[in-house]
């Protein structure tokens, strides 16, 4: 339970889970692509510690800039809603959480939805992915596919967020996330956050590529610890305004 030994599992599992999940990431790339090709924005949601992947995705340096996330505070910020909702420790359950944030979003038809959940079966995630669908959005979604089988879902339909998504990706989690196993029960190394970073990044560059192929400049951001790159920055911005939000 060293940090080499971290080190050498996580490497492993990352060159294993980019090679398994490469068709998933062209197919993941592809709707990003067409969506932003046509003028739409990539919406993306993780609840919890998957708030790192919506982290990954929207509004970061060499990230996409029609990219908006989505977190449970925007109930608050965004929607209204008293400070002490997110008080309650088993939020991300709440199947009618999701209607309330998605009230939140100023999704348009064109845009594209990522959701991440290293179990997948909470009621928040799966409502989100069952009203993404409905109203035809394509959807990605980020799960354990490991952890999913393995643990029943808690929305009433009894579906996971990888059953759903048009395209799901598997970020090669164990059961319980954690890798290294302690002596008396247990482990430590959590896995999901960094492969499922990995993957947000191989998809992005991939998403990036197809749009300069297709003869477009692509819309992506710089450092704002850069000379210039406020500027270049809010210009983008301006072309999405009122359809994503910078918000912490």
């Amino acid at each position: 339970m060293t940090g080499r030994a971290y080190l050498d599992l996580v490497s492993e599992t990352i060159r294993r889970v980019g090679e398994s999940q490469a068709g998933a990431v062209s197919e993941a790339a592809g709707l990003i692509a067409e969506s932003i090709a046509a003028g739409g924005v990539l919406q993306a949601f993780g609840s919890g510690h998957s708030e790192a992947l919506a982290m990954e995705l929207a509004g970061r340096a060499g990230g996409l800039v029609p990219s908006n996330k989505i977190a449970l505070r925007d109930l608050v910020l965004v929607g209204g809603r008293p400070l002490e909702t997110l008080a309650d420790p088993f939020l991300e359950r709440n199947t009618d959480i999701a209607h309330q944030l998605l009230e939140t979003v100023a999704a348009e038809p064109g845009d594209v939805f990522a959701i991440a959940s290293n179990s997948g079966i909470n009621g928040v995630v799966v409502e989100l992915a069952l009203l993404v669908k409905e109203r035809g959005h394509p959807l990605i979604a980020f799960t354990s596919a490991e952890h999913g089988a393995r643990t029943p879902s808690r929305h009433p339909s009894g579906k996971r967020l990888g059953e759903i998504a048009d395209v799901a990706l598997d970020n090669g989690a164990p059961y319980g996330d954690a890798a290294m196993p302690l002596p008396g029960g247990g482990a430590v190394g959590a896995v999901s956050s960094v492969t499922s970073a990995v993957l947000a990044q191989m998809i992005v560059g991939e998403a990036v590529q197809r749009l300069v192929d297709a003869g477009h400049a692509p819309p992506v951001y710089l450092s704002a610890n850069i000379p210039g790159g406020d500027e270049h920055n809010l210009a983008l911005e301006a072309k999405y305004a009122g359809r994503i939000r910078r918000s912490a």
